[in-house]
């Protein structure tokens, strides 16, 4: 088989689920004294940047599409 043909398959934890899992032991520990919610932000900040760019960008699509509708209404 040639490289094409394989699938390439991805296992692991990742580095932000490395970050948490190390976090959470550290505050379980005692070693940490931080607040959970930031104990627990690798888990919810990547989430929280890849909806913030969606609803920016839904934002800009939606203010161009109501210039675009505002220059056709006065044709």
């Amino acid at each position: 088989m040639s490289s094409n043909d394989q699938e390439t398959k991805s296992s692991g934890i990742g580095v932000f689920g490395l970050m948490g899992v190390m976090f959470i032991g550290l505050k379980l520990t005692g070693y940490v004294t931080w607040p959970w919610i930031w104990v627990l932000s690798p888990f919810w900040i990547p989430a929280a940047i890849v909806f913030s760019v969606l609803f920016t960008c839904s934002v800009v699509v939606g203010v161009m599409q109501a210039i675009e509708d505002s220059k056709n209404a006065r044709r």
